[in-house]
């Protein structure tokens, strides 16, 4: 069966058991992309209205700093992971939320139980393990000595890892040099020391919004680091952001979001054109983004409580 057909028919048993085990309510959940892959018992109002609290250590000097931050954006798009991954929008965020785990993952022929995955021919046309030996998804932010490759710099498994991750498990094109060694930095990061006392925090739209800023602010400091592809691949990953906003606007009444929503998306569409040609005036389009974010957030916002960021609307 081609690859393709079976995502789609894969996507199509998440639709239809998240609806079976929510008695097939008239609101459809499944606009929000992390619906699709939900496990049909959770929680929905804790597993769509709220995330995990991010574990990550303070950087110690700034070239550590803006690594982890080209991580942290990579870690979050879709695009990094490429391929059927990216075409159904799972990045390494759907199954490592925030860089912790999520109990509640199930997509079919990758997951055997919720909150376990499994390297499977549907996402990758590399030799697969088969869905005989599903694994439960690790919490990246746990004792390091805990996880499966070693992360200590001295032993350089991580970098290979994370790239075969990226370019075999999951087909994705070879990425620009620097979102591996940002990744990389980002994993190395994580860490129990800095878990704040809360496990998890309300899922807003200004969460995406804030994720967003700071994919352009990174892509910005790319561009001061002369390095274009990761400048481009940067503000590609602040659009995915936008787009997790988008699809929770689902009602009329939020017209003035969705159009302040693409009109952004737009300006970031443009910006990413002009760092691939190289055009001089491309940091400008990124700053001047910047500049006028808190006026068109300001309408997101006004309109959050009838979107699906609204946890009574999600139970």
């Amino acid at each position: 069966m081609d690859r393709t057909i079976r995502i789609a028919a894969a996507v199509g048993v998440c639709i239809a058991a998240v609806a079976l085990a929510a008695g097939a309510p008239p609101l459809d959940l499944t606009v929000i992309h992390a619906a699709r892959w939900l496990s049909p018992n959770a929680d929905r109002a804790s597993a769509l209205g709220s995330t995990p609290t991010e574990c990550l250590r303070a950087a110690t000097e700034v070239e550590q700093a803006y690594a982890i931050e080209v991580g942290r954006a990579a870690f979050r798009t879709p695009l990094t992971l490429g391929g059927q991954a990216a075409r159904v929008g799972l990045s390494c965020d759907s199954c490592h939320e925030n860089g912790r785990t999520n109990p509640d993952f199930f997509f079919p022929y990758v997951s055997g139980a919720p909150g376990t995955a499994a390297r499977a021919a549907l996402l990758s046309s590399h030799p697969a393990e088969g869905m005989d030996h599903p694994k439960p998804i690790p919490d990246l932010s746990s004792d390091k000595s805990r996880l499966k490759v070693d992360q200590d710099p001295k032993s350089a498994a991580l970098e290979p890892f994370v790239h075969g991750l990226v370019t075999e498990e999951f087909d994705g094109a070879e990425p620009p040099t620097m979102v591996i060694r940002g990744l990389t930095a980002y994993l190395r990061a994580l860490s129990p020391d800095a878990c704040p006392a809360a496990s998890r925090q309300p899922l807003r739209a200004a969460y995406y919004l804030d994720d967003a800023r700071r994919s352009v602010k990174v892509a910005i400091a790319a561009l001061d680091h002369q390095d274009a592809p990761a400048a481009a691949f940067l503000t590609e990953s602040a659009r995915s952001q936008l787009g997790l906003i988008y699809e929770r606007y689902d009602q009329p009444q939020s017209d003035a979001a969705r159009a302040a929503l693409h009109a952004a998306d737009l300006q970031l569409v443009a910006a990413a054109q002009a760092v691939r040609a190289h055009d001089p005036r491309a940091r400008e389009r990124l700053t001047t983004w910047l500049a006028t974010m808190p006026a068109w957030s300001a309408v997101v916002l006004a309109e959050e409580p009838q979107s699906l960021f609204n946890v009574q609307r999600l139970g």
